[in-house]
Protein backbone atom coordinates (compact mmCIF):
# COMPACT_ATOMS: atom_id res chain seq x y z
CA UNK A 1 0.00 0.00 0.00
CA UNK A 2 1.13 3.33 -0.38
CA UNK A 3 2.50 4.76 2.59
CA UNK A 4 2.43 8.73 2.27
CA UNK A 5 -0.25 10.28 -0.05
CA UNK A 6 -0.06 13.51 1.83
CA UNK A 7 3.06 14.47 -0.34
CA UNK A 8 1.21 14.60 -3.25
CA UNK A 9 -1.66 17.67 -1.85
CA UNK A 10 0.44 19.98 -0.63
CA UNK A 11 -1.03 23.74 -0.99
CA UNK A 12 0.35 25.80 -3.96
CA UNK A 13 -1.62 29.32 -5.34
CA UNK A 14 -3.65 28.55 -8.58
CA UNK A 15 -2.69 30.47 -11.80
CA UNK A 16 -5.65 31.03 -14.52
CA UNK A 17 -5.11 31.45 -17.81
CA UNK A 18 -8.23 33.33 -19.35
CA UNK A 19 -7.89 34.35 -22.67
CA UNK A 20 -10.28 32.06 -24.50
CA UNK A 21 -13.64 33.19 -25.91
CA UNK A 22 -15.56 30.08 -25.31
CA UNK A 23 -15.51 27.01 -23.58
CA UNK A 24 -12.22 25.14 -22.70
CA UNK A 25 -12.96 21.79 -24.07
CA UNK A 26 -9.48 19.92 -23.35
CA UNK A 27 -5.96 20.62 -22.18
CA UNK A 28 -2.78 18.80 -22.06
CA UNK A 29 0.64 19.72 -20.50
CA UNK A 30 4.16 19.10 -22.69
CA UNK A 31 6.36 15.89 -21.67
CA UNK A 32 8.50 18.30 -20.18
CA UNK A 33 5.91 20.32 -18.20
CA UNK A 34 7.21 23.35 -19.36
CA UNK A 35 3.86 24.14 -22.09
CA UNK A 36 0.37 24.08 -21.84
CA UNK A 37 -2.22 23.94 -24.65
CA UNK A 38 -5.76 24.50 -24.42
CA UNK A 39 -8.31 24.52 -26.96
CA UNK A 40 -11.90 25.90 -26.97
CA UNK A 41 -15.23 26.44 -28.53
CA UNK A 42 -13.94 29.67 -29.98
CA UNK A 43 -12.10 27.83 -32.56
CA UNK A 44 -8.75 28.31 -31.31
CA UNK A 45 -5.20 26.79 -29.54
CA UNK A 46 -3.68 28.53 -27.10
CA UNK A 47 0.05 27.46 -26.02
CA UNK A 48 1.24 28.67 -22.54
CA UNK A 49 3.89 28.78 -20.50
CA UNK A 50 2.75 26.85 -17.83
CA UNK A 51 4.91 28.01 -15.03
CA UNK A 52 4.62 31.67 -15.99
CA UNK A 53 1.03 32.00 -17.56
CA UNK A 54 2.33 33.60 -20.30
CA UNK A 55 0.57 33.29 -23.31
CA UNK A 56 3.13 32.28 -26.24
CA UNK A 57 0.98 31.15 -29.31
CA UNK A 58 -2.43 32.00 -30.16
CA UNK A 59 -2.99 29.13 -32.92
CA UNK A 60 -5.92 29.79 -35.58
CA UNK A 61 -6.68 27.12 -38.37
CA UNK A 62 -9.87 25.37 -37.34
CA UNK A 63 -13.51 26.38 -38.39
CA UNK A 64 -15.59 24.83 -35.51
CA UNK A 65 -14.75 24.18 -31.47
CA UNK A 66 -11.67 22.09 -31.06
CA UNK A 67 -12.50 19.18 -28.96
CA UNK A 68 -9.11 17.42 -27.84
CA UNK A 69 -5.33 18.53 -28.12
CA UNK A 70 -2.54 16.35 -27.46
CA UNK A 71 1.39 16.80 -27.62
CA UNK A 72 3.72 14.03 -29.11
CA UNK A 73 5.93 12.22 -26.80
CA UNK A 74 9.23 14.15 -27.81
CA UNK A 75 6.96 17.47 -27.54
CA UNK A 76 8.01 19.19 -30.99
CA UNK A 77 4.34 18.56 -32.25
CA UNK A 78 1.24 18.73 -30.98
CA UNK A 79 -2.21 17.47 -32.24
CA UNK A 80 -5.47 18.83 -32.48
CA UNK A 81 -9.35 17.81 -33.33
CA UNK A 82 -12.12 20.00 -34.31
CA UNK A 83 -15.75 19.86 -35.14
CA UNK A 84 -15.51 20.52 -38.42
CA UNK A 85 -14.17 17.43 -38.81
CA UNK A 86 -10.40 17.46 -39.57
CA UNK A 87 -7.45 16.94 -37.82
CA UNK A 88 -4.48 18.97 -37.92
CA UNK A 89 -0.78 18.26 -36.69
CA UNK A 90 1.33 21.43 -35.55
CA UNK A 91 4.72 22.25 -34.83
CA UNK A 92 5.34 23.59 -31.16
CA UNK A 93 8.30 25.76 -31.93
CA UNK A 94 6.57 27.84 -34.58
CA UNK A 95 2.83 26.76 -34.33
CA UNK A 96 3.31 26.15 -37.68
CA UNK A 97 0.65 23.99 -38.79
CA UNK A 98 2.51 20.61 -40.36
CA UNK A 99 -0.68 18.68 -41.83
CA UNK A 100 -4.51 19.13 -42.16
CA UNK A 101 -5.69 15.29 -42.06
CA UNK A 102 -9.06 15.16 -43.51
CA UNK A 103 -10.83 12.12 -43.71
CA UNK A 104 -13.34 12.48 -41.22
CA UNK A 105 -17.01 13.35 -41.96
CA UNK A 106 -18.25 14.54 -38.63
CA UNK A 107 -16.79 16.07 -35.68
CA UNK A 108 -13.44 14.75 -34.36
CA UNK A 109 -13.67 14.17 -30.27
CA UNK A 110 -10.15 12.25 -29.66
CA UNK A 111 -6.64 12.41 -30.50
CA UNK A 112 -3.94 10.27 -29.08
CA UNK A 113 -0.15 9.84 -30.27
CA UNK A 114 1.46 6.51 -30.56
CA UNK A 115 3.98 6.26 -27.90
CA UNK A 116 6.64 6.38 -30.33
CA UNK A 117 5.04 9.57 -32.09
CA UNK A 118 5.20 7.76 -35.61
CA UNK A 119 1.13 7.92 -35.57
CA UNK A 120 -1.87 9.56 -34.70
CA UNK A 121 -5.41 8.11 -33.83
CA UNK A 122 -8.30 10.27 -34.13
CA UNK A 123 -11.94 9.13 -33.86
CA UNK A 124 -15.49 11.03 -33.30
CA UNK A 125 -18.91 10.61 -34.21
CA UNK A 126 -18.49 9.23 -37.72
CA UNK A 127 -17.98 5.77 -35.63
CA UNK A 128 -14.66 5.65 -37.74
CA UNK A 129 -11.01 5.34 -35.92
CA UNK A 130 -8.17 6.41 -38.28
CA UNK A 131 -4.82 5.93 -37.57
CA UNK A 132 -2.45 8.42 -38.90
CA UNK A 133 1.47 8.90 -39.96
CA UNK A 134 2.53 11.67 -38.45
CA UNK A 135 5.88 12.11 -40.94
CA UNK A 136 3.85 12.24 -44.08
CA UNK A 137 0.02 13.24 -42.96
CA UNK A 138 -1.20 10.21 -44.76
CA UNK A 139 -3.84 7.39 -43.83
CA UNK A 140 -2.33 4.16 -42.49
CA UNK A 141 -5.29 2.12 -41.70
CA UNK A 142 -9.27 3.11 -40.37
CA UNK A 143 -11.18 0.64 -38.01
CA UNK A 144 -14.67 0.64 -38.25
CA UNK A 145 -15.51 -1.50 -35.44
CA UNK A 146 -17.64 1.40 -33.74
CA UNK A 147 -21.49 1.62 -33.78
CA UNK A 148 -21.95 5.25 -32.01
CA UNK A 149 -19.50 8.30 -31.80
CA UNK A 150 -16.29 7.56 -29.66
CA UNK A 151 -15.23 10.11 -27.16
CA UNK A 152 -12.00 8.95 -26.11
CA UNK A 153 -8.85 6.66 -26.80
CA UNK A 154 -5.40 5.74 -25.43
CA UNK A 155 -2.65 3.81 -26.90
CA UNK A 156 -0.68 1.24 -24.35
CA UNK A 157 2.73 2.23 -22.99
CA UNK A 158 4.40 -0.24 -25.43
CA UNK A 159 1.95 0.56 -28.31
CA UNK A 160 0.65 -2.69 -29.24
CA UNK A 161 -2.67 -1.85 -28.12
CA UNK A 162 -5.21 1.22 -28.21
CA UNK A 163 -8.58 1.87 -26.13
CA UNK A 164 -11.47 3.56 -27.13
CA UNK A 165 -14.32 4.31 -25.61
CA UNK A 166 -17.68 5.45 -26.81
CA UNK A 167 -21.32 6.17 -26.57
CA UNK A 168 -22.60 2.57 -26.35
CA UNK A 169 -21.37 2.09 -23.08
CA UNK A 170 -18.31 0.36 -24.58
CA UNK A 171 -14.63 0.42 -24.17
CA UNK A 172 -12.73 -1.05 -27.34
CA UNK A 173 -9.48 -2.78 -27.04
CA UNK A 174 -7.30 -3.11 -30.64
CA UNK A 175 -4.32 -4.41 -31.67
CA UNK A 176 -2.87 -2.04 -34.83
CA UNK A 177 -2.42 -4.34 -37.08
CA UNK A 178 -6.17 -6.43 -36.61
CA UNK A 179 -9.32 -4.78 -38.41
CA UNK A 180 -11.34 -5.97 -35.57
CA UNK A 181 -11.20 -5.36 -31.40
CA UNK A 182 -9.14 -7.38 -29.42
CA UNK A 183 -11.95 -7.52 -26.79
CA UNK A 184 -15.18 -5.89 -25.88
CA UNK A 185 -15.67 -4.21 -22.38
CA UNK A 186 -19.09 -3.94 -21.16
CA UNK A 187 -19.47 -3.17 -17.84
CA UNK A 188 -20.12 0.26 -17.86
CA UNK A 189 -23.55 2.17 -17.35
CA UNK A 190 -22.94 5.54 -18.92
CA UNK A 191 -20.84 7.50 -21.41
CA UNK A 192 -17.16 5.88 -21.44
CA UNK A 193 -15.67 9.49 -21.08
CA UNK A 194 -11.88 8.79 -20.47
CA UNK A 195 -9.16 6.12 -20.88
CA UNK A 196 -5.64 5.76 -19.25
CA UNK A 197 -3.06 2.98 -19.55
CA UNK A 198 -0.89 1.74 -16.91
CA UNK A 199 3.30 1.24 -17.46
CA UNK A 200 2.45 -2.29 -16.38
CA UNK A 201 -0.23 -2.98 -18.63
CA UNK A 202 -3.44 -2.53 -16.65
CA UNK A 203 -6.43 -0.41 -18.39
CA UNK A 204 -8.71 1.74 -16.40
CA UNK A 205 -12.11 3.21 -18.14
CA UNK A 206 -14.19 6.75 -16.60
CA UNK A 207 -17.73 6.64 -17.34
CA UNK A 208 -20.87 8.97 -17.20
CA UNK A 209 -21.61 5.95 -14.69
CA UNK A 210 -19.72 7.66 -11.81
CA UNK A 211 -17.31 5.23 -11.11
CA UNK A 212 -14.04 3.97 -12.69
CA UNK A 213 -13.30 0.40 -13.98
CA UNK A 214 -9.53 -1.15 -13.85
CA UNK A 215 -8.97 -3.79 -16.52
CA UNK A 216 -6.74 -6.32 -18.16
CA UNK A 217 -7.37 -5.37 -21.56
CA UNK A 218 -6.13 -8.62 -22.78
CA UNK A 219 -8.54 -10.84 -21.09
CA UNK A 220 -11.47 -8.54 -20.08
CA UNK A 221 -11.27 -9.02 -16.38
CA UNK A 222 -11.52 -6.49 -14.22
CA UNK A 223 -9.02 -5.96 -11.39
CA UNK A 224 -11.00 -2.75 -10.07
CA UNK A 225 -14.33 -1.17 -10.04
CA UNK A 226 -14.03 1.92 -7.97
CA UNK A 227 -16.86 4.13 -6.80
CA UNK A 228 -16.81 7.23 -4.68
CA UNK A 229 -17.32 10.39 -7.28
CA UNK A 230 -20.35 11.91 -7.18
CA UNK A 231 -20.80 12.92 -11.09
CA UNK A 232 -19.15 11.83 -14.26
CA UNK A 233 -15.51 10.81 -14.41
CA UNK A 234 -13.36 13.63 -16.48
CA UNK A 235 -9.64 12.02 -16.27
CA UNK A 236 -7.32 9.26 -15.20
CA UNK A 237 -3.86 8.95 -14.92
CA UNK A 238 -1.63 6.23 -13.50
CA UNK A 239 1.83 7.67 -11.83
CA UNK A 240 4.73 6.50 -13.86
CA UNK A 241 5.20 3.42 -11.65
CA UNK A 242 1.60 2.33 -12.36
CA UNK A 243 1.37 2.09 -8.36
CA UNK A 244 -1.53 5.08 -7.88
CA UNK A 245 -4.28 6.15 -10.00
CA UNK A 246 -5.80 9.60 -9.79
CA UNK A 247 -9.05 10.73 -11.17
CA UNK A 248 -11.05 13.68 -11.63
CA UNK A 249 -14.85 14.02 -12.13
CA UNK A 250 -17.39 17.00 -12.44
CA UNK A 251 -17.94 16.77 -8.83
CA UNK A 252 -14.74 18.71 -8.90
CA UNK A 253 -13.08 16.03 -6.55
CA UNK A 254 -9.65 14.67 -7.16
CA UNK A 255 -9.59 11.04 -6.05
CA UNK A 256 -5.74 9.44 -5.48
CA UNK A 257 -6.43 5.06 -5.66
CA UNK A 258 -3.98 2.30 -4.50
CA UNK A 259 -3.60 0.21 -7.59
CA UNK A 260 -2.38 -2.74 -5.38
CA UNK A 261 -5.77 -3.15 -3.50
CA UNK A 262 -8.17 -0.46 -4.73
CA UNK A 263 -8.58 1.76 -2.16
CA UNK A 264 -9.06 5.59 -2.53
CA UNK A 265 -6.17 7.08 -0.40
CA UNK A 266 -6.99 10.86 -1.07
CA UNK A 267 -9.75 12.84 -1.67
CA UNK A 268 -9.39 16.61 -2.36
CA UNK A 269 -11.70 18.75 -3.74
CA UNK A 270 -10.91 20.95 -6.32
CA UNK A 271 -9.88 24.92 -6.58
CA UNK A 272 -11.28 24.73 -10.18
CA UNK A 273 -14.60 24.66 -11.72
CA UNK A 274 -13.75 21.56 -14.32
CA UNK A 275 -10.45 19.50 -14.37
CA UNK A 276 -9.21 18.58 -17.91
CA UNK A 277 -5.85 17.20 -16.91
CA UNK A 278 -4.59 15.17 -14.08
CA UNK A 279 -1.08 13.93 -14.31
CA UNK A 280 1.99 13.07 -12.55
CA UNK A 281 4.99 14.69 -12.45
CA UNK A 282 8.31 13.19 -12.69
CA UNK A 283 9.33 14.53 -8.99
CA UNK A 284 6.35 13.04 -8.18
CA UNK A 285 4.05 15.96 -7.58
CA UNK A 286 0.34 15.48 -8.58
CA UNK A 287 -0.76 18.69 -11.77
CA UNK A 288 -4.15 19.78 -11.75
CA UNK A 289 -5.12 21.67 -15.44
CA UNK A 290 -8.62 22.92 -15.46
CA UNK A 291 -10.98 24.79 -17.46
CA UNK A 292 -9.82 28.07 -16.69
CA UNK A 293 -7.21 27.15 -14.34
CA UNK A 294 -3.76 25.35 -13.51
CA UNK A 295 -3.22 23.99 -10.12
CA UNK A 296 -0.37 21.96 -8.21
CA UNK A 297 -1.22 19.76 -5.40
Amino acid sequence: MWKNPSKYFAKTSVKYFERHKGEVNCCALSPDYQLLLTCSDDSRIHVWDAKSGLLKHKVKGHKGPVKSCCFSPDGSLFASSSHDSTVRIWRVETADCLHVLTGHSKCVETVSFSPDGTRLLSAGWDHMIILWEVQTGQRFKTYTGHQDATLCSAFSTDGSLFATGNWSYTVKVWSVNKDEPEIVLNRHKGNVSCLCFSVSGMLASGSWDKTIIVWNPRTGAIIFHLKGHEDWIRTLTFSRDGILLASTGLDKMIRLWDCENGKCIKVVKSMLEMTHVCIFSPEGTLMLAGAMGLQQL
